[in-house]
């Protein structure tokens, strides 16, 4: 079975990644891709704009042209980019969509679920294997440990990422408010600045580096009075995402609709 699939934001550094993955797997037809009005990337053929040759399909800027025999969308461009994307989507054939797009509001996170009415989605802050199974540690260790460990989570990046935290840092909070069984807005500790009074017992803080070209890198620390436990991961090369996406994007090209998550791709 081959898929054919759509990139939004092909003439990006995710675009790129997601080009060369495709183009090397035989289970992969890339169909189209877009980049935004103005972008120098549009009209170029996409196999060049990622360096793995020509295709003789050109970037264009309409979802509606990039989408029209592609099965599965693969999205990891900005919030207001993507929700237009999954309207425009409603015009085309493709019924299943990846989405790797990070630093979404509540109301556009409202925007997503509706449109999971009618399309299967995967979601995730990060598509790597070991962020997955990281975050099914971090569940487990929060569920063994007591409120007397401190949760930190610290996340790095390149100097270009616009949101923060990460959309990787954030998962792992949830997981690790999980893992103590409640919401992670009721627990997420407020940014260290000034006078901060006492930390709340239980609450999950998170801190971010932002410098140069680092792809990603995650710890999480439980901390007590006595000890400290780190669980951690670091991206060498944004090929691991693109990676992740594509079996997303295979695993959920024949799902009903409905908001799924890596965890469901990997069955953690």
């Amino acid at each position: 079975m081959t898929i054919a699939i759509a990139i939004a934001g092909a003439g990006g550094r995710m675009g790129g990644a997601l080009i060369r993955a495709a183009s090397a797997d035989s289970r992969f037809r890339i169909a189209g891709g877009t980049e935004r009005t103005g972008s120098r990337a549009l009209g170029m053929d996409l196999g060049a704009l990622a360096g793995a040759g020509g295709f003789g399909i050109d970037a264009a800027d309409s979802v509606h042209t990039a989408a029209t025999s592609a099965d599965v969308w693969i999205d990891f461009t900005t919030p207001e980019a993507t929700l237009d994307a999954l309207d425009a989507l409603s015009a085309t054939q493709v019924r299943a969509t990846v989405i790797g797009t990070t630093g979404f509001s509540a109301a556009q996170d409202a925007r997503i679920a509706d449109a999971a009415k009618r399309l299967a989605i995967v979601r995730s802050g990060n598509f790597s294997l070991g962020v997955n199974l990281l975050a099914a540690l971090v569940e487990q260790a929060a569920s063994k440990l007591g409120k007397g460990w401190d949760i930190e989570i610290a996340e790095a990046h390149h100097r270009r990422k616009v949101d923060a935290p990460s959309g990787t840092a954030l998962l792992l909070g949830e997981a690790a408010a999980a893992g103590r069984g409640k919401p992670l807005s009721e627990i997420r500790a407020k940014p260290y600045d000034g006078i901060t009074g006492e930390r709340a017992e239980g609450s999950i803080g998170f801190s971010s580096t932002r410098g140069g070209g680092i792809v990603g890198d995650h710890d999480v620390a439980f901390i007590s009075e006595r000890e400290v436990v780190t669980l951690g991961h670091r991206a060498l090369d944004r090929a691991v995402f693109a990676d992740g996406a594509l079996e997303a994007a295979l695993w959920v090209s024949d799902k009903p609709p409905g908001l799924y998550s890596m965890r469901d791709v990997l069955g953690l």
